[in-house]
């Protein structure tokens, strides 16, 4: 993973509730960053992924949230 940057922490995370009773109490963190990801169809493309984390519980939530690069 590349260029991750922090896009929201603490109160500013909109799920924190739900994070909190899912995953359990920690400093959650809303990340985004850049990765080369293999799909499902076998294509290996770079994509812009958004993520939470908190330390001790880890990455949870991955999700593509856009394309980089021409398929």
């Amino acid at each position: 993973m590349a260029d991750v940057t922090e896009i929201a922490a603490g109160p500013s995370v909109r799920i924190r509730s739900f994070l909190r009773k899912a995953y359990g109490r920690g400093r959650w963190r809303k990340m985004k960053g850049t990765a080369r990801v293999r799909l499902p169809n076998g294509a290996a493309r770079k994509v812009e992924l958004h993520w939470y984390e908190a330390h001790g519980i880890g990455k949870r939530d991955l999700k593509i949230k856009r394309y980089l690069d021409e398929p």
